[in-house]
């Protein structure tokens, strides 16, 4: 018989990258260790630009003296990647899950993101579809609507998806996003002729996509926004 599979969900609000940052890495050590299970973060960022290992940071624009007169940050993380965007009315996914309890590799992983966020696109009558080679991501056409950047250790998943409820798109100006030049980035709301129910919503319809593409049978949903600092110790 089929073991059921439960994923946590952590519904954590707008929360600073780095809280956000710290709180993954405590987690993929929890769940190196076997401390917790499958667990998943719903969240959105402050005005934030981060880039991935690579350290691309030439595909920022503007000098980052500026960067406080918009009001965003700058980080560098151990995703993969390029530069990108985070920033509100932006959903963020970040899985902290076992590849190897599921029996799958990176690239399975990386398409099933790009699944979640197709069929998220999908409900509201938009077609999404990966990117063309060397395009990572989910795309509208020519326009962009889903980022994807991921860190796996030991089998372990972290950092992940962003999705483009309805961000102020103005930033992306200030970027190559994602190092693809002559490119747009378009959202939800650009893109669909149906009326948005409350972000809220549209998060949750994301995280049920997600547990849907990955197997998940039991949702143990969390709105304890204290894990992102007394977690992180």
């Amino acid at each position: 018989m089929r073991v059921l599979r439960s994923l946590e969900v952590l519904k954590l609000g707008v929360v600073n990258y780095l809280d956000a940052l710290k709180l993954q890495e405590k987690l993929v050590l929890d769940r190196k260790s076997h401390r917790i299970c499958d667990t998943l973060l719903s969240l959105q960022h402050p005005p934030t630009y981060t880039v991935g290992k690579r350290r691309t940071v030439h595909n920022l624009l503007i000098p980052q003296s500026e960067l406080e007169q918009i009001g965003a940050e700058l980080h560098y993380t151990q995703r993969g990647g390029d530069i990108t965007f985070h920033g509100p009315h932006q959903a963020i996914l970040y899985p902290i899950i076992s590849l190897r309890d599921m029996g799958i590799g990176a690239r399975s992983y990386v398409e099933k993101m790009e699944l979640t966020m197709i069929e998220m696109a999908a409900q509201y009558g938009v077609k999404a579809c990966p990117g063309l080679a060397g395009e990572t991501g989910v795309w509208v056409g020519e326009r962009k609507i889903g980022a994807i950047g991921v860190r796996i250790s030991n089998g372990i998943t972290s950092h992940g998806l962003a999705f483009n409820i309805d961000p102020d798109l103005s930033y992306f100006r200030h970027i190559v996003p994602c190092g693809i030049a002559d490119k747009e980035v378009t959202s939800l709301r650009r893109e669909t002729d149906s009326v948005l129910p409350p972000e809220e919503i549209i998060q949750e319809q994301l995280v049920s996509c997600f547990a849907r593409i990955f197997g998940y049978d039991n949702l143990i949903w969390k709105e304890d926004a204290s894990v992102v600092t007394d977690g992180t110790e």
